[in-house]
């Protein structure tokens, strides 16, 4: 019997038909394996993921295919991004077996949860080298049945690994800003001149590491990835917002799935880029990309959806191509396949607006309508900090809307965060990087509507994060809590890509609120993540470019800006206009906030301390009394 008709994640309800018996993950398939003894056949994906649904298509959907992962194997089926925990611990053994990752994942345990084998997409016929899937499920149920002592070794060779990954001590090598030059340095090397992003193809987009070039002053870099990347193709000219990534190096055709961790951290890159640079086209695309999530992604119940699908009826990127006759500049086609165009270069309003018209008549791709509070969090930053830039008091009051959202239906009756919500229901508890992106967002919403509320929740919640996910003997946050499931290991997700760790965010925010609380002991914490990585901040910039900027924080001289009066007071944005990253705001008047304490208006008019190392200048009451605060 398949089990997955009464989930709540749009991914296991796609496979809710198939004719394998598959089980979510938890204790009935399990136990179930250990009764019958049978090995555990492992699946891991997402709903918008294309090869996913190839997979799918091929195998999970054939009959005997089907009737052979039942005879031989539990079936297991996970949303990885409700459980990123699970999908975590086996993407890590499966990398560690195989050289590589990727989805869909499809991993072997023995009944107590231990990996042996696994791999990703398997084909239904042998091709490109890879063996036909029913060929794997034969071969492993027989190295299972035959070879027991075999196994065995596998898996506690891959549990000491997984095991020792997160059990790496800190480093005792000072954090320096030679780190922070040999990893802007590393970035050049790796830079690709002609089209822009570090590396060869498939390019993703890379948020966190233009973050830090902006910052560290090397703009120049990060422009011609960010012009490349908006220039069409991976980039929606027509409706605004990002695919997930590029098949080639020229950020032309996209595997065309759009998730909303993607979209919300490039509108910071782009808003922090034009505020640089200057470039108009990085304003407009901060513009188009915040419109599409509002149009696409809001969920009506609060929030925003996680992802749309790669396909649409079947057909990769049906919904976004063109072909001859439909209506599009045939001067702007590039080939996709199968006689169909990605569209790059330049469109003008109208002639954007028309074919946005065109394109809704078409069918339209599915959407994963769960909220993830993680990614919530990190849209959520990025529509408080865009309103407040660009004078949008509508993407503000939307930001107003996530905060609410994020610590009501998003969070229990303790103030816990769940790590996704559908149809009003809750999938689990949240992870280490819901809470640090969550408390992320709420610094962005304090700091775009000076209310002190939101100040007070992403402090409640990074310090939560502190109680259940510390590691108190090596430094460093696990991302699941203790007291959760206790799974063959516990991970420490320590790598920004796709998006920040939850270590590396968290790091951010406990530096922010460390200099506006003054407290040592949330700043401690946050160089213990720094120290775990040690060397590897300046060799690997693109795989911790997140935990880089925290590093560049830590290191820079520390400047608070108290803001006594409300947000929109003329020196409130006098004082919040430049671009300064290191700098950390508060507002007040407030009790309990060591930043704002014993500051208050002057006569009678909002007043801006700008402070550097807690010693504050005279208070400022006019944009012209402020200096130069960049």
């Amino acid at each position: 019997m398949n089990r997955l008709a009464t989930q709540t994640s749009p991914y296991l309800l796609q496979h809710a038909e198939n004719p394998v018996e598959w089980y979510p993950w938890g204790e009935e398939a399990l136990s179930r394996a250990r009764e019958e003894d049978k090995p555990i056949l492992l699946s891991v994906g997402y709903a918008a993921c294309h090869w996913c649904h190839v997979m799918a298509h091929e195998s999970f959907e054939d009959p005997g295919t089907a009737a052979l992962m039942n005879e031989h194997f539990v079936n297991i089926k996970v949303d990885r991004e409700e459980r990123p925990d699970v999908d975590g611990i086996y993407m890590d053994a499966v990398a560690a077996m195989t050289g590589h990752g990727g989805w869909p994942l499809t991993v072997f345990l023995t009944p107590e949860g231990e990996p042996f084998l696994g791999g990703t997409y398997f084909p239904p016929e042998p091709r490109h080298g890879l063996p036909s899937f029913r060929e794997v499920l034969l071969a492993v149920s027989q190295l299972y049945r035959e070879r027991r002592d075999d196994v065995a070794r596998r898996s506690e060779t891959m549990l000491e690994a997984l095991r020792q990954a997160a059990s790496s001590p800190p480093s005792s090598e000072p954090l320096t800003e030679s780190l922070l030059l040999q990893a802007v340095r590393r970035l050049g090397e790796l830079h690709d001149p002609e089209w822009g992003g570090f590396g060869g193809a498939p390019k993703f987009p890379p948020a966190s590491a233009l973050e830090l070039l902006i910052r560290r002053g090397v703009s120049d870099l990060a422009a011609s990835t960010l012009d490349a990347m908006a220039a069409g193709g991976m980039y929606d000219l027509v409706g605004g917002g990002f695919h997930r990534y590029s098949v080639d190096r020229h950020w032309l055709v996209p595997h065309f799935e759009k998730m909303l961790y993607d979209n919300a951290l490039l509108v910071p890159a782009y808003l922090h880029g034009w505020l640089v640079t200057g470039t108009e086209r990085y304003r407009e695309v901060v513009e188009e990309t915040v419109a599409y999530m509002l149009r696409e992604l809001r969920l009506e119940g609060g929030g925003f959806a996680s992802s749309q699908d790669a396909d649409t009826e079947g057909v990769e990127g049906l919904t976004y191509t063109w072909a001859p006759g439909e209506g599009a500049p045939e001067e702007l086609f590039e080939p996709f396949e199968d006689a169909r165009f990605v569209l790059r270069g330049e469109l003008d309003p109208e002639t954007r607006a028309r074919l946005m018209r065109i394109r809704e008549e078409r069918p339209q791709p599915g959407r994963d309508d769960k909220a993830i509070a993680s990614w919530n969090g990190l849209a959520l930053a990025a529509l408080a900090e865009a309103g407040r830039r660009l004078g949008r008091a509508e993407w503000v009051a939307e930001a107003r809307e996530l905060g609410e959202f994020l610590l009501g239906p998003l969070s229990d009756e303790r103030g816990r965060l769940w790590r996704s919500l559908r149809a009003e229901r809750a999938s689990g508890a949240g992870f280490l990087d819901d809470y640090a992106n969550a408390a992320h967002g709420l610094y962005e919403l304090h700091v775009a509507t000076g209310e002190l509320r939101w100040l007070e929740e992403a402090r409640r919640l990074a310090l939560l994060a502190v109680e259940l996910f510390a590691d108190e003997e090596r430094g460093g946050f696990f991302l699941a809590p203790a007291e959760g499931e206790q799974l063959v290991a516990r991970k420490k997700d320590l790598i920004d890509h796709p998006i920040p760790s939850g270590n590396s965010m968290l790091a951010y925010v406990l530096l922010r609120l460390a200099r506006i609380y003054g407290d040592d002991e949330l700043e401690r914490r946050a160089v213990g993540v720094l120290r775990l990585l040690g060397e590897s901040l300046g060799r690997a910039p693109t795989e911790l470019a997140w935990a880089l900027n925290a590093l560049d924080l830590y290191l820079a001289t520390p400047r608070e800006i108290a803001v006594i009066g409300p947000a929109e007071s003329e020196v409130a944005r006098a004082a919040l206009e430049p671009y300064n990253p290191n700098a950390v705001v508060a507002f007040g008047p407030a009790a309990g906030v060591p930043l704002l304490a014993g500051k208050h208006y002057v006569d009678g008019k909002p007043a801006v301390y700008v402070c550097e190392r807690s010693a504050c200048r005279r208070p400022a009451t006019e944009p012209a009394e402020l200096g130069a605060l960049a």
